[in-house]
């Protein structure tokens, strides 16, 4: 007579363990490097020359910077000198009311780069969901040959 074997059967079940010990690993990599990625400031650069923004018929809010890095808020027709305090809680109060308004920076050519970066980031704690840059056309030159 054949004797039958008494043992354990083989499991064809796949082992879980490892995959959720990497998963909690990236889990924890991403907690960490995400509030690193949302540090920056979006801007859309153009790839030729710049074509008008519409308004959709509302009157932008500009913020003006001056070569010296001081703000200035083109509201009502008049340019005024404000603090970064008072341009933030202005340009909140005036997106609660009208939340579609455009929000353009204007900044002076020889202007620090980091002056107009940093306009941006405060017209974006004020809640601004998008910031244009104002820019002039280009001079047209005649090319002599």
């Amino acid at each position: 007579m054949a004797s039958r074997r008494t043992g354990k059967r083989l499991m064809g079940e796949i082992n879980v363990v490892p995959y959720i010990d990497v998963m909690l690993v990236l889990l924890v990599i991403f907690m960490i490097t995400a509030p690193l990625l949302a540090q920056g400031v979006k801007v859309e650069l153009p790839q030729t020359s710049a074509n008008p923004v519409d308004q959709q018929g509302k009157e932008p809010l500009v913020v003006t910077v001056d070569t010296a890095g001081k703000l200035y808020l083109d509201a009502d027709k008049n340019q005024r000198l404000v603090s970064d305090d008072d341009l933030v809680n202005y340009v909140r109060v005036v997106l609660r009311k009208q939340p579609d308004v455009p929000v353009l920076v204007r900044g002076d050519k020889d202007a620090a780069y980091g002056k107009v970066v940093y306009a941006m980031t405060l017209l974006q704690q004020a809640g601004a969901p998008s910031v244009g840059l104002l820019t002039q056309p280009p001079e047209k030159t005649s090319r002599r040959r």
